[in-house]
């Protein structure tokens, strides 16, 4: 299993239709095609000196494997939401990893 793991911190001052969009666009990645499993939302409401909850929304995207995740990252649902979402945001992070529990 590989697991990717988006944060991404939207800019201040974006309208409601904006962030529905954006929303949407969240969406539509966990319906590619090679998306085993997707879930995304906002920071849960825990507060704990480990928990950098500063970002403003994530998302995580799990697939069979790397193979599958190569293709998601060129696929044309995810270029689309590049093209039109990159202006909303001011900072991505990303953590990947790879699933090694038997």
């Amino acid at each position: 299993m590989f697991v990717h793991n988006v944060y991404f911190w939207l800019k201040d001052g974006l309208d409601d239709d904006a962030v529905v969009a954006f929303e949407k666009g969240l969406q539509s990645l966990c319906g590619i095609e090679f998306v085993k499993s997707g879930y995304y939302g906002k920071p849960a409401a825990t507060d704990r000196a480990v928990i950098d909850s500063s970002y403003s929304y994530g998302m995580m995207l799990m697939f069979d494997d790397k193979a599958a995740q190569d293709a998601y990252q060129v696929s044309e649902t995810h270029q689309q939401f590049l093209a039109e979402h990159r202006a909303k945001r001011t900072r991505v992070l990303i953590y990947d990893f790879e699933d090694t529990t038997v």
